[in-house]
């Protein structure tokens, strides 16, 4: 899968988040280190457990 991330120089650290997985977001010291805690972050968010009520159903769309 690819995700589209915004990511920027600010002061000394490198600060981004991804466009497509609202609420992944890292600060690191370098871009290399940005860019995998954004990568981390968009596999755990994806691998999270999902809690479905009773009567929550939960499917695949394709896009």
């Amino acid at each position: 899968m690819t995700f589209r991330a915004v990511i920027k120089k600010s002061g000394n650290w490198w600060i981004g988040w991804l466009v497509d997985l609202p609420g992944v977001n890292a600060q690191e010291k370098t871009r290399e280190e940005l860019i995998e805690s954004l990568r981390i972050g968009a596999e755990d968010m994806l691998e999270a457990p999902v809690q479905l009520g009773n009567e929550e159903e939960l499917i695949a769309i394709q896009v």
